[in-house]
């Protein structure tokens, strides 16, 4: 059936989706022969609703997906969902209206399986509206069994080469979601405060000091957190401050609570800031940590895990800290303790899924060691190729300054339980055996009796961070290639994660904001695991960004237009398009002005098709096979030069590719398709494709379809439904209908660069140029005709050449008459090239 006068891409996107499916093109083969491929697909959150950020990325890796399987890669490319934890939890709980520990677990954990289903289903519908070339049997949950199991195994197996421990130690804490979080967690956020400076009191003079009970006997402290005051500990000053140098080893009285604290030195205090006296308190901030082990002070704990001061808040125990801080601030005020109040801003580090400042509270959590492992993560992050290379230095810095243990414990309901339970006895723990996972300890039995002969086994009741089981995702992805190669039931699941065919997985596509979460942490699963890097390389994208230049967020709500929106309004190919003309790494605002330049290069291909089809008609060798003629010398030189320039364009774009630099691929083939093949070529040989010789036709057809069939699949991995269309409606037949996603990408025939061609190439389009200036500059149209051109050619080779290609030229410039001479004459097209034009 003959080409539609317009591309319906709404109709030919939905049509070739279920065709793909259907056919089962991507369906992926465990056993297929050819090199594989694997992609550790990033599990999207189930926390809120999908969004153009999400596109910009996702589209990036799923077109690399498309390029390696063209390239001739078995490509596994498993999708998921990151479905357990906190992100899920909170979604849940907001969507409902309801609080998980206001209901039973087991009722909100239902809730949650529930929600995550149907949201997890509407994702994937969305991603077939993008054309995601997914086998979708391989779709994954991290609260799963497969997903639990594999996660419990990780814990136990990092439990017994002493990588993992639970330790009492403060760490921080969010009052909101009322659980321990990790550093990665922690973003940082400025706000407004004020600077407090208090009096406290002297406790005792040295010789030149007066006693506390004799006038001025005040040591003045600034702070922004007067709330802490119950829990201060210590002051500290700076060892060489001659302000202080006399009160170090004296004590100083906690104003309104009456205790006396001891004054230290430590060379961590700025003299510059506040009044160079700083309070210590159990705990303000990480500082206080630091003075808290090496000073051995004593700790208060002030602050309850619901964010109240606790009994040790003496008359203020039981208030919020913002109850707190304006009762003690009016106290302060009313005994003339507080002495000036200064506006301030100031950075607070915040939890970064629900923004809410946190504390430092010693829990009793479990760790995974990292600290003295930071040499070791950064050479493995360096086996890694990184995609832009300077990723890696966020990386690197990321490792560098890390100040905690890995906590992965989480005080929450909706997760992967912690394989393991307690002795109130001797306090030991005792692990569960690999045939029961994935277990919940509070519903299973435990495999024995401690070791001291108690049976009164207590279950661990915290679940893991939602990390620690999406950075197994290459071991879940292991799982998955077992149960489609039929052999999930061989082995058990610690066997079966260290013999994986996947390991490492060929790329990890994912954005730069979580390198210190998800990159990091996956790296250190399989340092600890394997001794090895889980990938090859790191594809990492930057953010779509909303109309202020914002990263677009779920919990945000920024996004300013809906993904179904765009693709109803300017169809999935076009959006893919804006996605993929922002380079790797590089965030890039949405731009429906993109997606517009994406429609019209949509219209061009199947225009230019068209021509191509209506000169191919009846000429059905041609129209299906797309083969050069037998010998290149059959070749015009603009057909050779057109063949040449593409084999460079091959070269260049596959190389760009390769290199992840799909935007740059993209820029090249585009500008070849609009400028080199239609703006000019087609233009070249219309008047052979009409009025030629038989050869001379066949010549241009052949080229013609030959060079599109090549710019179509450079392409395909970016603009698939277009691609697809007209690849079949002009090659199918001779593919035997197989889709142009499981053609061979093009190899680039060193035997058609042609720098001879290429020379009589440049100039066609130095006079081609030249003569367009000149209708421009003359207002008239591209299509007026020429009385006369004369071309001259200094050398006698060129002037040859290009008196050969005088139909093409006449065919471009609608020269009535065309003379062609050695002699500078009119205007220089190109050094050694000039033109004479007569209206």
């Amino acid at each position: 059936m003959a080409m539609t006068p317009r591309y319906a891409a709404a109709e030919a996107e939905r049509r070739w989706q279920t065709t793909w499916a259907e056919q089962r093109i991507y369906q992926f083969d465990a056993h297929d022969p050819r090199p594989l491929f694997a992609i550790d697909t990033p599990p999207p959150t189930v926390s809120g609703e999908l969004h153009i950020g999400h596109v910009y990325s996702y589209v990036q890796a799923e077109a690399m997906a498309r390029f390696w399987r063209m390239q001739g890669y078995n490509v596994y490319y498993p999708f998921g969902f990151d479905d357990n934890g906190l992100p899920t939890e909170r979604y849940v709980e907001q969507k409902h209206g309801i609080r998980a520990r206001d209901l039973r677990r087991d009722q909100f954990i239902g809730i949650c399986l529930e929600t995550s289903r149907a949201v997890e289903d509407r994702f994937e519908g969305f991603w077939k509206r993008l054309g995601f070339s997914v086998d979708w049997r391989l779709r994954y949950s991290t609260i799963d069994p497969q997903a639990r199991a594999i996660s419990q195994w990780s814990f136990i197996d990092l439990y017994r080469k002493g990588l993992v421990y639970r330790a009492q130690a403060p760490n921080p804490w969010c009052v909101e979601c009322q659980t321990a979080i990790a550093q990665a967690e922690i973003d940082d956020a400025e706000r407004d405060t004020i600077f407090y400076t208090l009096a406290f009191g002297l406790a005792a003079g040295g010789p030149e000091q007066p006693r506390a009970d004799q006038p001025g006997a005040q040591l003045l402290i600034a702070t922004t957190r007067p709330e802490l005051l119950p829990a201060c500990v210590a002051v500290f000053v700076h060892p060489s401050d001659p302000r202080y140098t006399g009160l170090i080893g004296q004590a100083a009285i906690v104003p309104l609570i009456g205790r006396p604290v001891p004054i230290l030195a430590d060379q961590a205090v700025d003299p510059q800031k506040g009044t160079g006296a700083v309070m210590c308190c159990t705990f303000g901030d990480t500082t206080d940590v630091d003075w808290w082990k090496t000073h051995q002070l004593p700790l208060i704990a002030l602050v309850n895990r619901q964010g109240r001061l606790s009994a040790d808040g003496g008359p203020y125990a039981g208030l919020t800290l913002a109850q707190a801080r304006k009762q003690i601030v009016a106290d302060l005020r009313e005994h003339a303790l507080l002495l000036a109040e200064q506006p301030s801003r100031q950075s607070v580090r915040i939890h970064d899924r629900c923004k809410t400042p946190l504390e430092i509270l010693e829990t009793s959590q479990w760790f995974i060691r990292v600290l003295d492992a930071k040499d070791a993560l950064i050479a493995a992050g360096r086996q890694i190729a990184w995609h832009p290379a300077y990723m890696q230095t966020r990386y690197e810095h990321w490792v560098a300054n890390l100040g905690w243990d890995w906590c992965i414990s989480r005080q929450r309901f909706y997760g992967v339980p912690f394989p393991a339970w307690h002795c109130p006895g001797c306090g030991a723990t005792i692990l569960a055996d690999e045939t029961q996972l994935p277990v919940d300890p509070a519903a299973a039995t435990p495999p024995r009796a401690c070791a001291c002969g108690s049976t009164s086994l207590l279950p661990d009741t915290d679940v893991m961070d939602t990390w620690a089981t999406s950075s197994v995702s290459p071991q879940i992805a292991a799982l998955r290639w077992d149960e489609i190669a039929g052999t999930a039931a061989r082995d058990p699941i610690g066997a079966r994660a260290r013999t994986t065919a996947l390991r490492p997985m060929q790329l990890r596509p994912q954005a730069h904001d979580i390198i210190r979460t998800w990159a990091f942490y996956t790296i250190v699963k399989s340092h600890y695991h394997f001794g090895a890097p889980p990938w090859e390389a790191l594809m990492i994208s930057g953010h779509g960004l909303d109309p202020s230049g914002h990263s677009i967020h779920k919990s945000l709500g920024n996004s300013p237009i809906t993904p179904d929106a765009l693709i109803a309004r300017h169809g999935a190919d076009a959006v893919r398009y804006w996605a993929c003309s922002g380079s790797v790494g590089a965030d890039q605002a949405i731009d429906e002005a993109t997606m517009k330049q994406g429609t019209r290069l949509i219209t061009k291909l199947w225009n230019a098709a068209r021509l191509i089809e209506l000169q191919l008609a009846g000429d059905r060798p041609q129209r299906e096979h797309a083969d050069l003629p037998a010998t290149i010398s059959d070749l015009q030189w603009p057909d050779r030069a057109l063949l040449s320039w593409l084999q460079r364009l091959i070269t260049h774009a596959t190389e760009r590719f390769r290199s992840y630099e799909y935007a740059a691929a993209l820029e090249a083939s585009e500008r070849f398709f609009w400028g080199t093949f239609c703006d000019n070529y087609l233009e070249w040989v219309k008047g052979r494709l009409y009025d030629g010789s038989s050869s001379e036709r066949q010549a241009a057809q052949r080229t013609l379809a030959h060079t599109l069939r090549d710019i179509l699949k450079l392409l395909a991995p970016i603009m698939p439904h277009i691609s697809e269309e007209i690849y079949q409606h002009l090659y199918g037949q001779a593919s035997g209908g197989a889709s142009i996603h499981i053609s061979a990408w093009p190899q680039p025939d060193t035997a058609l660069i042609d720098e001879a061609a290429e020379r009589a190439g440049a100039a066609l389009l130095a006079i081609t140029s030249a003569v367009r200036r000149f209708k421009s500059s003359h207002q008239l149209g591209l299509g007026a005709p020429l009385a006369r051109l004369a071309v001259a050619a200094g050398d006698a080779e060129l002037r040859a050449m290009l008196e050969q290609c005088a139909a093409d030229i006449r065919s471009v410039t609608r020269a009535q008459v065309l003379a062609f001479g050695a002699e500078p004459a009119g205007e220089a097209a190109a050094p050694g090239l000039w033109v004479a034009i007569e209206q």
